[in-house]
C-alpha cells in the first residue's frame, strides 16, 4: 500500500519535475517604432491594406495585449526600462541626447544568465555602452543602417554585412540558434530590429509594394491642436506638413529642397550613400519616376497646399509599411525555424517594440508624446500549453514589467527594487487582470532638443488619461472611451471635476511610489554649447585644486562674474574662490556637474556655499518638496565626497516684487524644508531673504531690477549678509569696509 502511494505521488509530481527540468526558452523579437496600427491583428484602419500574417500568427496562437504601454516613448530609454524593470529616473537613461546606460546595474539578462540560461543579444542595442549579461552579442552602432550595415563585435571591432538590415539580423539570430548555442541549456535570445525606424528605407524586394494602393488617412491628419489641449502641442517639430526633409525622409536626391515651403533642406538620404550599384539601380527605378512626377505636378500647380501634405503622407506611410513587411517576413522565418527544429513547444515567443509611432495621427510622425499612438506598444505572446490560442487581454501592462516577467519565467528571483511586476499571472489567467493589479500606468518624457516636444508626464487608467506639462503648468484630461482620438481635453469641464481631482491624487501617489523626482536625477545641458564650454573651463580650474571656497548655484551665483564682479573681487578674490554658478541651472544640473569633474579629487576646499532652487520652482514649477529633495541631494553628495568640508547652505533668494506671489511663496516653503539639513557642525543654514526686501515685503527694483537677479547693490547685500558666517566657518578674517 505504501509503495502504491509513493508511486502515485511520484506520478503526480512528474509533470512538475519535468517542467522544472525543462525551463522554457524565450525568443524576444523586438522592433523600433512599430505602431500597433501597423500590425493587422490590432485591427486598425491599415489592417486590410497592409496585413502582417506572421505577427498575427503569434496573436492567433497565443495572446494579444491591447493595453500595453511604454514608460518613456523614445528608443534608448524604453530599452533601459525593459532591461532594468525600472522607470527612467531610476535607471539613469532619460533620453537619447545625454544618457549612457550603466551596465553595472542589475538587469534581467545578468540574473537569468546566473540561473544557467544562455543569453544572446543581436541587432539594435542603442544604449551607448556595450551589452552586459550576455553570453553572445552582436549589435548595430547607434541607430545602425538599413543597407549594408556595420555590426559591433564582442571584441569591439566592426564587421560590415552586405544586404538589408532586417534580413541580416534574422540571419545572425538563426545562425546563433542553429550553430552557436549550447543545445542542452535553455536560452533567452533578444532579436532586435532597426526597422521601422526613420528614415524608413525599404528592402529592395519591397520598393514597389503598395504602389497600386492609396493608403487610408487617419482621421486626425490635419489636427489643429485645439480642444483646450496644451499650447505646447503647436510647438512641435515632427509634422508631416512642415517637418519632413527633402532627402532624408522623402527620398529625393540631394539635401537642398526644390520647394522649401513644403520640404526641409539639410539632411540627405544617407542610406542611399551606403548602397552598392545594384541596390542604387533598384532604388532609383522605384523612386525617380514618382519623384519627377511630383516635381512636375507642383511646378504646374496640379498639386498644392493640402494635396502636397497628402502626397507626403502617402510616401511616408508606404515606406514605413514596406519596412514592416520585411519585419513580418523575418518573424515568419524565426517561427518556421522553431517549428522545423522541434523547439516551438518549449519556446515562449514575444513580439514587441520600444514604443509606438505616429502614422499621421495628429499630423505627426515620430513618438514622445503621451498620446495613445506612441504610448501604446505592441505585445504579442505565444506560450504553448499555458496561454490558450486567440486570447485578447485588456490588462494594463508596461515595459517595466518585462524584466520581472522574464525572471519569473526563468525561475530567478525578482529584485524588490524593480518597479514592474511579473506578467506571468496575467499569462496564466488571461480572462481578467491579476489580483491587486495596477489601476494606472505612469509615463514620463524628459524632453530633448529633437522635435521640440515639451517635457511632460502623466498616468493612464482603463478609461482616462491625465497629462501634466510642468513648463507651462498645464493639465490635460482625456476620456478615452468618449474621445479615443484625444481631440478634447476635459480638464476644465465641471462634469469631470471629481475625476480630475481623483486622478491628480493618483498621479501624486504613483510618483511617490516610484520615487519620481527630477530634481534629484543628475542631468547635463549638453545641447547648449556655452554650458559645455563653461563646464569644461570649470573642470580645468577644479583640477588645479588651489581653491578654499566654492560658490555653487545658478544664474544668481553666475552673476558674481558680471554685476557682482567688483564685490566678488573685494570679498572673495583673496580667499581662493571658485565660482560654480551656471545660468539657468536647476538642482539636477548642479548634481551632474559635480559628478562630472567640477568636484575634482584635487579640489579640497574648506567651505562650499550653496544657493540653488529658484529655477526648479520657477522654470518647471516643481513642488517645494521636490526642490528641497534636490538641494538635499547636493548637500549629501558634497558630504559624501568631502566629509571634512564645511557647507553654508543659503535659503533660496526671494523673487517677484510682491510678497504674495506664488513663486515667492514656494521658495519660502523650500527654505523651511531645507533649514532642517543644518547640523551646526558641518552644515550651516542661513536665510538672508529679508536683507533684500523693503519693510512691506516687496522686492525693490533698486536691488533686483528684474525681481530675480541682484545688481551690484544686491551683491553687496549678499556678501555683507554672509560675511560673519563665512569667517566663522572658514576661519578667515573679516573684510574691512
Amino acid at each position: 500500500m505504501q509503495k502504491k502511494i509513493i508511486i502515485s505521488l511520484l506520478a503526480a509530481c512528474a509533470p512538475l519535475l519535468s517542467a522544472e527540468a525543462k525551463r522554457p526558452n524565450i525568443l524576444f523579437i523586438f522592433s523600433d517604432d512599430h505602431a500597433e496600427a501597423a500590425i493587422s491583428a490590432y485591427g486598425s484602419h491599415l489592417a486590410k491594406s497592409a496585413p502582417t500574417p506572421n505577427l498575427d500568427r503569434i496573436a492567433k496562437e497565443g495572446a494579444i495585449f491591447k493595453n500595453s504601454f511604454c514608460a518613456n516613448a523614445i528608443c534608448g530609454p524604453s530599452r533601459a526600462c525593459i532591461l532594468t524593470g525600472l522607470h527612467s529616473h531610476a535607471n539613469g537613461f532619460l533620453d537619447n541626447n545625454h544618457s549612457r546606460f550603466d551596465g553595472t546595474q542589475t538587469t534581467f539578462p545578468q540574473l537569468i544568465q546566473k540561473k544557467g540560461y544562455q543569453t544572446a543579444m543581436i541587432g539594435k542595442w542603442h544604449l551607448v555602452s556595450n551589452p552586459t549579461g550576455f553570453n553572445y552579442w552582436e549589435i548595430l552602432p547607434g541607430q545602425g543602417s538599413y543597407y549594408n550595415p556595420d555590426f559591433i563585435q564582442m571584441d569591439n571591432s566592426r564587421k560590415r554585412y552586405q544586404g538589408y538590415c532586417t534580413d541580416i539580423i534574422t540571419d545572425l539570430a538563426l545562425k546563433w540558434l542553429k550553430d552557436e548555442r549550447e543545445k542542452d541549456k535553455p536560452f533567452v535570445l533578444m532579436c532586435q530590429h532597426k526597422a521601422p525606424h526613420r528614415n524608413w528605407a525599404p528592402a529592395p524586394r519591397h520598393l514597389n509594394l503598395f504602389d497600386d494602393i492609396q493608403m487610408p488617412e487617419p482621421d486626425t491628419l490635419f489636427d489643429r491642436y485645439e480642444g483646450n489641449r496644451s499650447k505646447t502641442l503647436k510647438e512641435h517639430e515632427m509634422g508631416i506638413k512642415d517637418h519632413m526633409y527633402w532627402g532624408h525622409d522623402m527620398k529625393f536626391h540631394g539635401k537642398e529642397s526644390m520647394f522649401p515651403e513644403h520640404f526641409l533642406s539639410g539632411i540627405i538620404n544617407r542610406q542611399y550613400e551606403r548602397m552598392n550599384d545594384s541596390q542604387k539601380k533598384q532604388w532609383d527605378a522605384a523612386y525617380e519616376p514618382k519623384n519627377k512626377k511630383l516635381i512636375n505636378d507642383i511646378k504646374s500647380g496640379k498639386l498644392k497646399g493640402k494635396e502636397i501634405t497628402q502626397w507626403k503622407y502617402q510616401r511616408y506611410i508606404k515606406d514605413y509599411l514596406r519596412c514592416i513587411k520585411a519585419v513580418d517576413e523575418n518573424v515568419g522565418r524565426l517561427l518556421k525555424y522553431l517549428d522545423d527544429s522541434g523547439l516551438a513547444e518549449d519556446t515562449i515567443v514575444i513580439y514587441s517594440s520600444d514604443q509606438g509611432f505616429y502614422l499621421g495621427e495628429h499630423g505627426w510622425y515620430d513618438k514622445r508624446w503621451m498620446f495613445e499612438e506612441s504610448l501604446a506598444m505592441p505585445f504579442l505572446i505565444r506560450w504553448p500549453g499555458v496561454i490558450p490560442a486567440g486570447v485578447e487581454s485588456k490588462t494594463l501592462i508596461q515595459n517595466i514589467d518585462y524584466a520581472p516577467t522574464f525572471l519569473e519565467l526563468a525561475g530567478a528571483k525578482v529584485p524588490i527594487k524593480m518597479h514592474g511586476r511579473s506578467l506571468v499571472p496575467a499569462f496564466k489567467d488571461t480572462s481578467k487582470s491579476p489580483p491587486r493589479w495596477r489601476e494606472s500606468i505612469y509615463y514620463s518624457y524628459y524632453g530633448e532638443r529633437t522635435h521640440h516636444v515639451a517635457k511632460h508626464d502623466g498616468i493612464r487608467t482603463q478609461q482616462h488619461k491625465l497629462i501634466h506639462f510642468p513648463t507651462t503648468g498645464e493639465w490635460n484630461l482625456y476620456d478615452l472611451k468618449k474621445d479615443p482620438n484625444e481631440m478634447q481635453s476635459v480638464h476644465q469641464e465641471s462634469d469631470y471635476a471629481s475625476i480630475l481631482q481623483s486622478l491628480k491624487k493618483l498621479y501624486t501617489k504613483e510618483k511617490k511610489k516610484f520615487g519620481v523626482n527630477n530634481a534629484t536625477v543628475p542631468r547635463p545641458k549638453l545641447d547648449q554649447q556655452w554650458w559645455k564650454n563653461r563646464h569644461r573651463e570649470k573642470v580645468n580650474l577644479a583640477n588645479k585644486g588651489d581653491y578654499d571656497l566654492l560658490f555653487i548655484g545658478d544664474s544668481i551665483t553666475h552673476g558674481w562674474e558680471n554685476k557682482g564682479k567688483a564685490v566678488f573681487e573685494k570679498f572673495y578674490s583673496h580667499r581662493k574662490t571658485l565660482n560654480l554658478g551656471f545660468s539657468g541651472d536647476r538642482t539636477e544640473h548642479v548634481l551632474w556637474r559635480l559628478l562630472n569633474g567640477e568636484l575634482s579629487e584635487k579640489l579640497q576646499p574648506k567651505l562650499a556655499t550653496i544657493m540653488i532652487g529658484t529655477n526648479n520652482t520657477g522654470q518647471v514649477h516643481q513642488e517645494s518638496d521636490e526642490t528641497a529633495s534636490g538641494i538635499k541631494a547636493i548637500v549629501d553628495l558634497l558630504q559624501d565626497r568631502r566629509p571634512e568640508m564645511k557647507i553654508l547652505l543659503l535659503g533660496v533668494f526671494p523673487r517677484s516684487i510682491n510678497p504674495n506671489d506664488s513663486q515667492r511663496i514656494r521658495n519660502q516653503e523650500v527654505n523651511k524644508k531645507i533649514k532642517g539639513l543644518a547640523d551646526s557642525k558641518n552644515i550651516h543654514f542661513l536665510d538672508i531673504s529679508d536683507k533684500f526686501l523693503n519693510k512691506d515685503g516687496k522686492l525693490p527694483k533698486s536691488i533686483m531690477p528684474d525681481a530675480l537677479h541682484p545688481n551690484s547693490k544686491g551683491y553687496e547685500i549678499w556678501a555683507n549678509s554672509i560675511e560673519d558666517k563665512i569667517c566663522e566657518i572658514g576661519g578667515w578674517s573679516k573684510v574691512k569696509d
